[in-house]
């Protein structure tokens, strides 16, 4: 398993929510090339970022924030927030980013994320962010009456590289990741899942690794940056 790194951006700082609202949100660091910089020095070999402003608008806000990460960088990135057309995908994936992350889209033009994934082959994820086991768009601002495991089973057979579920709830709230429901996600479709939301513990990424699921890794932020989650130590956790 992996460990991914959360670097959330909010006018142009890292910052972690609390269970998504953007009014509960703290500053981290006002460099988010530096921290990503940390985060590769202390041997995490992906990143997560996520522009929220742009989750929110619906176009990328904090373009100049990823583009110092990439330049400051060398292990791939991830990236999510406000990218809803192929224009803003084949921009960021010719900047360097990985992997794209779609998420709203993939409810509102689940065409898009098919045609994204033959195009990029390997270099398209869906995000599916729940509340009560239902998907939430929007920057998490409305719930949808979908149920995440059937948003999943819909790109099945789209070529989409990795799943990341986050159960909304916990984000933020240092309450212990949604293990169970993540475990039930990852057995139930063959696409790589990768979990977020209330990773904040190595405990928490033990039993991850116990529920036996098929996970291919573990976001984390709030409780790394609050120094709840040793980075080396969940390195090695993982790599076993």
């Amino acid at each position: 398993m992996i460990l991914y790194p959360a670097i959330d951006l909010k006018d142009g700082n890292c910052v972690r929510l609390y269970k998504g609202d953007m009014g509960q949100s703290t500053v981290f660091s006002d460099n988010p090339a530096a921290q990503a910089r940390a985060f590769q020095d202390a041997g995490c070999e992906w990143l997560h970022l996520v522009d929220l402003n742009g989750a929110f608008a619906g176009v990328p806000v904090n373009g100049d924030a990823v583009r110092a990460i990439l330049a400051a960088c060398d292990v791939p990135a991830q990236l999510g927030g406000g990218i809803r057309d192929m224009d803003t995908i084949d921009y960021w994936i010719g900047q360097g980013i990985a992997r794209v992350i779609l998420g709203t889209v993939a409810v509102r033009d689940p065409d898009l994320v098919r045609k994204a994934s033959q195009r990029h082959p390997g270099k398209i994820a869906v995000g599916i962010d729940a509340r009560a086991g239902m998907v939430a768009v929007q920057g998490w601002a409305e719930t949808t009456d979908i149920m995440a495991l059937d948003l999943a089973a819909r790109f099945e057979d789209a070529g989409v590289a990795a799943i990341i579920y986050t159960d909304i709830d916990r984000d933020g709230a240092m309450q212990g990741v949604n293990v169970d429901a993540t475990a039930a996600l990852a057995r139930a479709v063959n696409i790589p899942v990768i979990a977020s939301g209330g990773v904040s513990s190595l405990d928490d990424l033990a039993a991850l690794k116990a529920s036996g699921a098929p996970l291919n890794g573990a976001i984390s932020g709030r409780a790394i940056y609050d120094g709840k989650l040793d980075i080396a130590q969940a390195i090695e956790l993982l790599k076993f």
